[in-house]
Parts: C-alpha cells; structure tokens; sequence
C-alpha cells in the first residue's frame, strides 16, 4: 500500500486540475437542486446551495487525489478479494470520515431544524447521505482503474513498438552486413581482372576501394546519412568502374543541391548501380551510358538509374530474376525504413535502356542524429 507513481501521470490528475473539477461538478449538483428548490416552492439562498455542496466535492476531491497519490498502487492493482477486504473497508472509513469533516464546517445544516450536538448532526447526516458517499467513492474508484487500464494497454502498445523498431533495426543491419560481403567480393574480382591487363588501373581501384571501406567503417551502424555523404560513396565507386570500363560508359550524374542535406538510407544507390553495370553495361563494347538523376518531387526524392546495355528480356530472363542480392536488399530495407511510404521499381524503357528508381520521404535531420529507422518512430 505504498506510494507507487513510476508511470507517466495524465495531466488531468495534477492536483489543482483534478480537485477544480471536482469542485466544478459539485457546483452543477447545487445549481442543479437550487433551481429544482425554486420550482418547488422552498425559499433557499443560493448561497447556502452552492457553499454545501461545493464543500463537499472539494473534500472528495482533495480525498479522492490522495488515495490516487499514496494510495494508487493498491487501488491499480485490487483483485476481487482485496476489493472486500481492502477497497470496501476503505470506502466504507472514507465516506464516514468525510462526512464528518462536512458535518463540522456546518453546523446550522440541516435547516429548519432545531439545533443539534456535533454527533447527532453527524448520525442525521449520515443516514441521509451514506449511500451517496458510498456511490461517489466508488464512482472514483472506477475512474482510477480505468485510468489504470488505460495506462498499462498505452505501456503495453509502447513496447510492441519499440520492440518492432529494434527489430527493424537488427534486420537492417543484418541486411547492411549482407551488402558489405557482397560488395567487397565483385569489387575484388574486378581488381582481379584488371591486374592481368592494367596494373596501374588495378592499382587505382586499391586505393579507391580502401577509401570507400574507410567511409564505410567510418558510418559504423548509422542507418540513414546525407545525401551527400551517399553520394561520395557513389562517386568513388562511379570512378572505379570508370577504371575498369576504360572509357566505355559515359557516366552523367545530377544532384539537386537542396537534397544534399536530406536523410537517405547508408548504400542504397550502389546495389542499383552495380546491377547496371552487371546485367546492362557488361555487354557494350562501347557508347555505354549510366544516368543517375536525383531530384525533389512534392514531398519525395525521387533517384533514377538508367543504364543502356541489354534489356530487360534480352537474354530470355525475367526481371525478378536479375535482380539479384543488391535490389532484393534495397526492397526490403526500404519497406523496414518508410512502410508504404516508399516505392521501387525496375523497368524496361526500350530494348536498350532499363531503368530503375526510388521514391521515398524527404526527411532533414533536426539535430544531426540520423541513426534510427524512419519507419514507426
């Protein structure tokens, strides 16, 4: 039965809140009988009305709040036991005891009755209001487990959500850690196939590859960055498949400048990219083009990739199919980060030309921390 307030108390239960209301409503009751006292013909001040009545709801009221305030863990947590051998005793001492504090602040009442000593007055009061004392606790004793129950279900629905969003967390990283492999591995195989035909190009893409696992390592579990820093890991990785095409792709890259400071998710146009060049640029022997168009649209940012090379159907193979690990991972991960919020897709603009773009929410960092998911926070 001690004093256990850990949970966030609603507003309407500061105390000057929640005694003024009750007050409040003990004024109602007077207006109420004051105006039935007039209609039936007894002469009564308003006064007198509204100074009884407003008295008594103020002592339930001031009642009311301390048993919520020192009283509240054992009212939350009554079972059906302890509502007769606990909550009935009390509200049985409660209802005498407030009014015996009523009965003392008024000792001309009841009118048009001769006088009379405290506990007469006590015991002719108590007869005539007992009940309503009775129904008046209890009625604050629902309010108080419904407030409870409110609590514990807005508990109960605020872990579910964090637990989804740990769970977000945990599964975007795990996809993090499935693009690093993944991109490391062809990486190396291109330096690989250069070291037989161009030592120095090979030599290059060493020192830009270790660039980008420093930029890498730098972000650790970061989940969404400026676009800006999105897009110097672009470029690095843009010049070492210039390395490796030699001259065969013609790259065209445009950023508008008031997306640079915009909140992306870390490696989410690379995995595009490296699919270009793996089901479309690989095959062109020369003209090869790779556009990369980054741009506002309503309350979106909106990145196409368009790449020339075989199509879509070139080679007899589905879409879905070519997709591979990289856009797999970008779906879901955009689905973790932004819901419905987001879209992607993959399309066929000619024979030639296969283009692949993301729609998703332009969001600024408030306070230069971008490490969360953008989803259900």
């Amino acid at each position: 039965m001690g004093r256990t307030i850990s949970r966030t108390q609603p507003v309407f239960m500061n105390p000057v809140i929640f005694i003024g209301a009750w007050v409040l409503l003990g004024t109602l009751f007077a207006l109420q009988e004051w105006l039935n006292m007039r209609r039936w013909g007894y002469e009564i001040t308003a006064y007198v009305e509204f100074e009884a009545w407003g008295t008594q709801f103020l002592l339930w009221g001031i009642i009311s709040w301390l048993i919520w305030r020192y009283l509240g863990s054992m009212v939350r947590n009554a079972k059906t036991l302890h509502l007769f051998t606990q909550i009935l005793p009390l509200s049985i001492a409660m209802s005498v005891i407030e009014e015996m504090i009523w009965v003392f602040f008024f000792p001309h009442l009841p009118l048009r009755h001769p006088p009379m000593l405290y506990w007469r007055r006590l015991g002719f009061h108590l007869r005539a209001e007992f009940i309503d004392n009775m129904v008046i606790f209890w009625c604050a004793f629902g309010l108080f487990r419904g407030i409870s129950y409110y609590q514990r279900f807005r508990e109960h629905e605020k872990a579910a959500a964090q637990l989804a969003i740990q769970l977000s967390h945990a599964k975007i990283s795990a996809l993090r850690m499935q693009l690093n492999p993944h991109f490391l591995f062809n990486v190396m195989n291109s330096i690989s196939s250069l070291m037989r035909i161009d030592v120095d190009a090979a030599d290059t893409m060493l020192e830009q590859l270790s660039s980008l696992l420093r930029i890498t390592l730098e972000r650790g579990d970061v989940q969404l960055i400026p676009l800006r820093d999105e897009m110097e890991f672009i470029e690095i990785y843009l010049a070492m498949q210039d390395q490796r095409y030699a001259g065969r792709v013609k790259q065209t890259l445009s950023v508008e400048a008031e997306l640079h400071d915009a909140l992306v998710p870390a490696m989410i146009l690379q995995p595009i990219i490296e699919n270009a060049y793996a089901h479309g640029l690989s095959r062109v022997e020369r003209g090869g083009e790779l556009v990369v168009d980054i741009r506002k649209e309503g309350d979106q940012i909106s990145a196409r990739v368009v790449n020339s090379g075989a199509g879509l159907q070139a080679d007899g193979t589905k879409s879905a199919e070519r997709s591979g690990v990289g856009l797999a991972n970008i779906k879901t991960r955009l689905q973790l980060h932004y819901g419905a919020q987001s879209k992607f897709f993959l399309r066929e603009i000619d024979p030639t030309h296969v283009e692949a773009a993301i729609w998703l929410p332009l969001i600024f960092s408030a306070n230069g921390n971008s490490n969360f998911t953008g989803y259900g926070e």
